[in-house]
């Protein structure tokens, strides 16, 4: 296959990067590589000067806090994992934040499970909080809830978490920071002649059967994860790379054309999230809409409480509705801001006044452009 060309992370607006364990911990001891985490933390300076926002995916919580409370045995007992992911969470988030205050980035810690992703209303709710921090110049440590999501720490991996969370917020590229600098033709460690895939333009079936077993230690995915988190983001309109973070200040390396795999995607990320929105969810309810409204919705606008109304049907924030124009003919679909019977207390209302006829301050918007496709 021919050399991954541009664009790699030349242009990305939002790049998530996932930091896995063996990476960030040392595993015989439990203490975090600081050097190396500072030299990460140089890559993320960069990147947001250059007008990236960056979310981080982060490993370790365990492996940090395990020796904490003395769990050096090699197997632990579930309970014993999620009370040294409460310890490690703690040094994890500190260490962050050291790192990057060096350039006045300000850490926001986030825990999450694969749950929060799938459920519409934690979705959204996880999606307009990472936005927020995300406009306010944050840079979001998102963490697996290894304390409460037991079903996670079984089976689940940081991998596809970080896959999904690509998806949530319309990432452009998505790192994963692996031991291994890609995806090869077969296991380079037991093959002496496997050949490092520079990229994947298409997930076939040859492709799935080179992934290898996990390596052991404190890693909890392996090519296997990687591949399905590549399924996720690239159905997202989300590229990603496979890359190895053992060196310092691997996402430099990674921007100047260091050896990965990328998988490539044949649609944009608003494109891949309109998509979902148009066809993939049912709605549960609908909203009648002035001419004035439907204007504003085929020029680009999201869509105000004033334009619509009427509302039928019964939702709650999140779930799916139907646009329809006054002569009922549906002209888009989206995701509602407010469940129905705050939607029927504000139609035909200015957004300035959602507050005092509510008591709370919620969206401006019913409806958002970027959660609304037209059909």
């Amino acid at each position: 296959m021919k050399a991954a060309p541009e664009p790699g992370l030349s242009g990305a607006k939002r790049v998530v990067v996932k930091i896995g364990s063996v990476l960030l911990v040392e595993e015989a001891t439990g203490t975090i590589h600081r050097s190396w985490l500072h030299a990460l933390a140089d890559d993320i300076a960069g990147l947001v000067r250059q007008g990236s926002e960056v979310i981080l995916v982060s490993s370790g919580a365990i492996a940090v806090g395990r020796r904490h409370l003395g769990l050096t045995r090699g197997t632990l007992k579930l309970e014993e994992k999620q009370a040294a992911a409460a310890t490690g969470q703690i040094r994890l988030a500190h260490a962050y934040q050291e790192a990057l205050a060096r350039h006045d980035l300000t850490v926001a810690q986030i825990l999450l499970t694969l749950a929060d992703t799938e459920e519409r209303r934690r979705h959204l709710n996880a999606r307009s909080t990472l936005t927020a921090l995300l406009r306010l110049g944050a840079v979001p440590v998102i963490n697996e809830n290894d304390t409460v999501a037991t079903s996670e720490i079984r089976f689940g991996d940081n991998d596809r978490l970080a896959a999904r969370v690509a998806a949530m917020i319309d990432a452009d590229v998505l790192v994963l920071l692996s031991d291994i600098d890609g995806l090869y033709t077969a296991d380079p460690r037991r093959d002496p002649g496997a050949v490092l895939v520079p990229e994947v333009p298409e997930i076939t079936a040859g492709i799935d059967a080179m992934a290898g077993a996990a390596a052991p230690g404190y890693s909890s995915g392996g090519m296997v994860t990687k591949l399905a988190a590549a399924r996720i983001a690239v159905g997202a309109g989300c590229r990603m790379a496979i890359a190895d973070g053992r060196v310092h200040n691997p996402l430099a390396a990674l921007a100047d054309g260091g050896r990965a795999t990328w998988f490539r995607s044949q649609i944009e990320p608003r494109t891949a999230r309109k998509r979902y929105i148009a066809g993939s969810l049912k709605p549960l309810g609908s909203l009648t809409l002035d001419e004035g409204a439907l204007k504003a919705l085929r020029a680009g606008k999201s869509l105000l409480p004033a334009g619509v109304t009427a509302v039928e049907g019964g939702f709650e924030r999140g779930d799916a509705v139907t646009l329809r124009g006054a002569d009922g003919r549906e002209i888009a679909r989206g995701l509602i801001a407010y469940s129905d019977r705050d939607a029927r207390r504000i139609i035909g209302h200015k957004s300035r006044e959602i507050e005092s006829i509510l008591g709370y301050i919620g969206r401006e918007e019913l409806v958002h452009r970027d959660d609304l496709a037209l059909i």
